[in-house]
């Protein structure tokens, strides 16, 4: 689409009927765009088709003597075309119909590119005289299910391996289809076990040597390897070498692996745990420059980072995502950063603008960031926690200044001080953020860690009680206000994460804390806990979507 569409600007350009630059779109308009292909339907249908097609023609064809139904193409290709089938059926029943289009494209794209490796490797032993037992020991048996697991986790992991294991069994002389199912189903749950939430890209190397040491074994225990054989000096060069080429070939599968790990993430839009690592590199430029010129916001961003992190890790969400996104969450603010008040000094700037002026300029640093973000080409799932984490919620302080001061007007209107006309107007909606609100578990986690990160500041004498009543409010407040609608947050997820926070933030108050004497307990009566009775009280499987926030209000 992207050369058909150059094309035709060129023609109009050559027409002079355009300047033959491409127009900007809306981050809107191509979040839909991309959404809407990621679900259709058509497009799945047009892949399972091509995957069986494919898959066929790698292993159905032009295979060796001595394979399965080797003198019978018809028979062989029926024997492929159902194991497609079935691949497809048991995908489709294991993942919901909301599974992506480009996670499908991923895990059928990476079977049939393990396959033609397969298949080359065998291409390249047969026409060079090496002994057919290489073949156990130099194939990649290890490549779609290590990326897999890497990329999409370890259900699409096992699934490969099964799917490339059976499909390459048909590569295989009879008598070995057996040896090879399990050496080949071996490779890949091992590579699967050692690389999920692998966050170094050592470790895929280590998983690779692993790889290649389980490979050796049950090499030798199906005597593709004759151990007596090392003992004789005339077949000591051809075992060692299989011995060698059993361990390299693993560690050469992790070396692959992790070059072509950032072209996966790339075309596919998908951020493994190992690039988050790399991505939280304090010393990128943004954040250098946000530590000189806003510190103020630099050490919220990095006690936000540590309480999302932590929340993030008692629910299972990506804890590494929910680090980097937070470092980058407030970038905007490096526009105006005295106008934020963690930032500001002895005056403050707000004192002398309007409350519409000040919201005006609050709420542009969620759109300043998102364009720093994709100035520095950013990850675009930072792009949307920026946009995000704010999502539609009122800024009630200018909210109730301006109310003020339109009463304050009133009164003048009536004491005849001033004109009925000059009234200002006070909309609800020119206080609020434009949103969207969260839209992942991962957004919805920062985006409560930022209030209760700025709201804790304005504690004084905090004690764990303190700190858990402002923790649970917020909180809530967030939830009832539908803030969490979409982010795919049970119940359960928000117990679990206010507790989180409150640990963390009383851990990370303690020099300050002074702990309740009797006479707090005197307060505990005045403290609202109706809020937090009704979030205790809701099934922790609850969803917040829709009609259930809207019955908590």
């Amino acid at each position: 689409m992207g050369f058909i569409d150059a094309f035709k600007r060129w023609r109009l350009a050559e027409k002079g009927m355009s300047s033959g630059k491409k127009r900007r779109t809306t981050a809107a308009s191509e979040s839909a765009v991309v959404d809407s292909m990621e679900r259709s339907i058509l497009i799945k249908l047009l892949i399972y088709p091509l995957f069986a097609v494919f898959s066929c023609v790698i292993v159905g064809f032009y295979v060796g003597e001595q394979t399965l139904f080797c003198d019978d193409e018809i028979r062989r290709g029926l024997v492929c075309f159902v194991l497609a089938a079935l691949a497809v059926f048991f995908f489709h029943i294991r993942h919901s119909s909301q599974v992506r289009n480009g996670k499908v494209a991923l895990v059928f794209g990476g079977i049939l590119i393990h396959l033609l490796l397969v298949r080359a490797t065998f291409y390249f032993i047969d026409t060079n005289g090496w002994d057919l037992d290489y073949r156990f020991l130099l194939a990649p048996l290890a490549f779609a299910p290590m990326v897999h697991s890497v990329l999409l986790g370890r259900q699409s992991g096992v699934f490969s391996t099964m799917i490339v294991s059976l499909f390459g069994s048909l590569l295989m002389p009879v008598e070995d289809i057996f040896c090879f199912l399990v050496i080949s189903l071996a490779a890949g749950g091992m590579a699967v076990s050692l690389t999920r939430n692998v966050r170094r890209r050592g470790s895929l190397l280590r998983a690779g040597l692993y790889v290649g040491g389980v490979t050796l074994l049950l090499a030798l225990s199906f005597d593709k390897i004759q151990l007596q054989a090392l003992y004789v000096s005339s077949t000591l060069p051809v075992e060692g070498g299989k011995i060698a080429v059993a361990l390299l070939g693993g560690v050469v599968t992790g070396m692959v692996v992790s070059g072509l790990l950032p072209i996966f993430e790339s075309l596919f839009a998908i951020t493994t745990d190992i690039s988050w690592l790399e991505l939280s590199d304090l010393n990128h430029k943004l954040l250098r420059q946000l530590q000189l010129e806003a510190p103020g916001t630099y050490h919220h961003s990095m006690v936000v980072a540590t309480l999302s992190e932590s929340a993030a890790e008692q629910i299972g969400a990506n804890a590494a995502m929910c680090r980097v996104c937070s470092y980058f969450h407030d970038i905007g603010k490096l526009k105006k950063p005295n106008y934020f008040i963690e930032n500001q000094g002895d005056t403050n700037p707000h004192d002398d603008l309007t409350p519409t002026m000040s919201t005006i300029i609050i709420i542009a640093h969620v759109k300043d960031g998102v364009d720093m973000a994709i100035k520095h080409k950013l990850n675009p799932k930072i792009i949307e926690v920026i946009r995000e984490h704010h999502g539609t919620s009122v800024m009630r302080y200018f909210y109730h200044k301006a109310l003020d001061q339109r009463q304050d007007a009133e009164e003048k209107v009536e004491q005849g001080l001033e004109n009925k006309e000059d009234l200002p107007d006070v909309d609800l909606k020119s206080f609020r953020y434009p949103g969207p609100c969260p839209s992942s578990r991962e957004s919805g986690i920062i985006s409560l860690a930022d209030i209760v990160e700025s709201a804790s500041r304005t504690l004084k004498k905090p004690n764990p009680m303190k700190i858990s009543k402002l923790v649970n409010e917020l909180v809530m407040a967030r939830v009832t206000s539908g803030q969490m609608d979409d982010s795919g947050l049970t119940m359960g997820d928000i117990k679990i994460i206010s507790a989180s926070f409150t640990s963390t933030l009383t851990s990370m108050m303690h020099s300050r804390i002074d702990y309740p004497d009797d006479d707090d307990k005197k307060n505990r009566d005045a403290f609202p806990v109706e809020k937090i009775e009704v979030m205790e009280n809701l099934p922790a499987d609850l969803n917040l979507a829709g009609k259930h926030v809207a019955s908590l209000g």
